[in-house]
């Protein structure tokens, strides 16, 4: 049976882990440096393999993290799909974990779930020492297990389970749908919320001529950018509104030609990936109209920030936004998201009274140092209960 954990002291000897994941974009990829640079001033030895990109804020990002890591950054081709690339990559992956002779093994989403576990598979005869964790950071739990890619996800996911020692969810909300998408797992688990540094609580200062709403994250259908689009349509029958969306993604063109043909052009600005604080200092009001989550950063950053929110009821953010702090939107709703925006447009005042509120609330609960502790010590307990069985 599947054993929720919490948290126990941290122990003070050092282990030796490797971080994988595809893309080091978005929230999993801030949540790996997160991780991986607490348990290396720890005093672990950390190692991290992640894909290639050519993104220059992502290069920066990495190169500035790069020395933290005692054990190294290393990058190889992963493709988002499966293909025959993925056989060669996760050679690489194993290669790198028997050089390093690491001790646990850590795979975030889809893609590097399956090679850190698939990895294990092929140590673990010679070193049954080792341990292999889990992140799956929504992932396949995207996919509705009542469509064919839900279905061959879903099958994925339980046969990698044989080689997960533990499975870590950031919110509740992923738990709960891997349990009724994948099955009660047969593993250890936790439920461990993302976490800011103490410095990220300091407010943004609203830059001159910001824009009126800020949209800050990967330019796909799924984040919700056509719907927020429609809402700033329907926004500017009423009264002018501006728009800034801040990041990169393969519907980057498409989301540009819905903005013309709604005759958007003068009223929105699409200024490509940049620093979630510089972007935040661009608008007044967050926009995040998401079709599904699972513990978005950016929420938290733009909360840390001191901006008011205008979220979906989706995935974890109930968890982040409560009452008397919301209220959430219904997802793909564009009429919905306007009225949300007319309303924060004509009561500010109230908008940054509940963003204050809110600031105050996640500062005590959602810090990095918590997060990375409790997820270090679900090494060991695993290691643990293992033994105890």
């Amino acid at each position: 049976m599947p054993v929720e954990l919490f948290p126990v002291p941290s122990t003070a000897s050092s282990t030796t882990i490797l971080h994988c994941l595809r893309a080091p974009v978005g929230g999993l990829f801030r949540h790996v440096i997160d991780l991986a640079t607490a348990q290396a001033a720890a005093g672990h030895r950390v190692a991290v393999i992640c894909a290639a990109t050519g993104d220059a804020l992502t290069e920066a990002r990495l190169e500035a993290f790069a020395p933290a890591l005692r054990l190294g950054l290393r990058r190889l081709p992963m493709s988002r799909d499966i293909g025959l690339g993925d056989f060669w990559a996760w050679r690489e992956v194993v290669s790198l974990a028997r050089n390093l002779d690491v001790q646990v093994i850590h795979g975030h989403g889809a893609k590097g779930g399956a090679y850190a576990r698939l990895a294990a598979r092929a140590i673990k005869k010679a070193r049954p020492g080792l341990k292999c964790f889990y992140t799956p950071h929504g992932g396949s739990l995207h996919y509705p297990p009542n469509t064919l890619a839900g279905q061959i996800y879903g099958r994925l996911e339980r046969q990698l389970e044989a080689w997960t020692d533990g499975i870590v969810f950031e919110s509740r909300y992923a738990a709960d749908r891997y349990a009724a998408q994948i099955g009660i797992p047969q593993c250890s688990t936790a439920v461990i919320h993302n976490g800011l540094s103490a410095g990220e609580f300091d407010l943004v200062e609203t830059a001159p001529g910001a824009a009126d709403f800020v949209f800050v994250g990967e330019l796909r259908m799924l984040k919700g950018v056509d719907v927020a689009l429609e809402a700033l349509a329907m926004v500017n029958r009423s009264r002018p509104a501006t728009a800034i969306f801040a990041g990169g993604g393969s519907d980057c063109d498409t989301f540009k030609a819905q903005a013309r043909a709604l005759g958007l052009d003068a009223k929105v600005a699409f200024v490509g990936p940049m620093r979630a604080r510089e972007a935040f200092s661009k608008g007044r009001v967050l926009l995040m109209p998401s079709r599904a989550e699972s513990l978005p950063y950016i929420i938290l950053e733009a909360i840390a920030a001191g901006l008011p929110v205008l979220a979906t009821n989706v995935g974890g953010i109930p968890e982040i936004i409560a009452k008397p702090f919301g209220p959430l939107l219904p997802a793909g709703q564009a009429e919905a998201l306007a009225d949300a925006m007319l309303d924060v447009m004509d009561r500010p005042d109230l908008a940054r009274m509940k963003a204050a509120g809110l600031h105050d609330a996640i500062r005590k609960t959602f810090t990095v140092d918590v997060m990375a502790a409790q997820i270090t010590d679900l090494y060991g307990v695993a290691d643990r209960l293992k033994q105890a069985a």
